[in-house]
């Protein structure tokens, strides 16, 4: 179990890294060759491992704020089924990028939306971002039930709870959501490094 003075670093550095991750992700159209070329790029990579990186750190968060096991388990189980789909997107798609760049051709773009929505990996995924929606509403209602202020949790619940919808919408909206996740995490990290006997 972290302390609560560690938690505050945590979810500062948490929510630090799901903000880069749409900050720095490129934009180009993933249709054409310009976003073939993307998958290949610096930003590309450290986009998704900012990702990567704050769904590892969630969970320890989490436990900082002595949410219940309940919460803790399913943002745990959550980032597990979560974490294989964007080494895919990292790793996979770099490759194809890759291949692409080298060829100078578009042949592999099929493969793009192949290795996406794959039936598997998109329920994976699909559930592994839920059941991460569930154990931080499930954090939210228990700090709202026992700690003070009770609106604390509820940015950060409210960001996971529209990580899937956020994935069809535009750069400024995906932004938006980074921030959105950002905040929640940034009034954790205050309450608990100001509060670190009672939150």
């Amino acid at each position: 179990m972290i302390s609560t003075r560690q938690g505050a670093a945590v979810f500062a550095t948490t929510g630090l890294l799901f903000l880069a991750y749409p900050v720095f992700r490129p934009y180009e159209d993933e249709t054409t060759f310009d976003g073939l070329r993307s998958f290949t790029t610096t930003a590309w990579i450290t986009a998704h491992l900012a990702a990567v990186l704050g769904f590892i750190l969630l969970p320890l968060g989490l436990q900082a704020l002595r949410a219940s096991r309940t919460a803790f388990l399913l943002t745990w189980f959550g980032v597990g089924l979560t974490l294989p789909y964007y080494g895919a997107e990292i790793f996979g798609l770099h490759a194809i990028g890759d291949r692409s760049v080298a060829d100078g051709t578009t042949s592999l773009l099929s493969m793009v939306d192949t290795i996406r929505y794959n039936p598997y990996a998109a329920t994976m995924f699909a559930t592994g971002l839920l059941l991460i929606a569930a154990g931080t509403i499930t954090t939210a209602a228990h700090i709202w039930r026992s700690a003070q202020p009770r609106w604390s949790a509820i940015p950060l619940a409210a960001g996971f709870t529209l990580f899937i919808p956020q994935f069809f919408t535009t750069a400024p909206f995906r932004i938006a959501h980074g921030a959105l996740i950002a905040a929640g995490c940034a009034w954790l990290a205050v309450e608990l490094w100001r509060h670190p006997k009672t939150t």
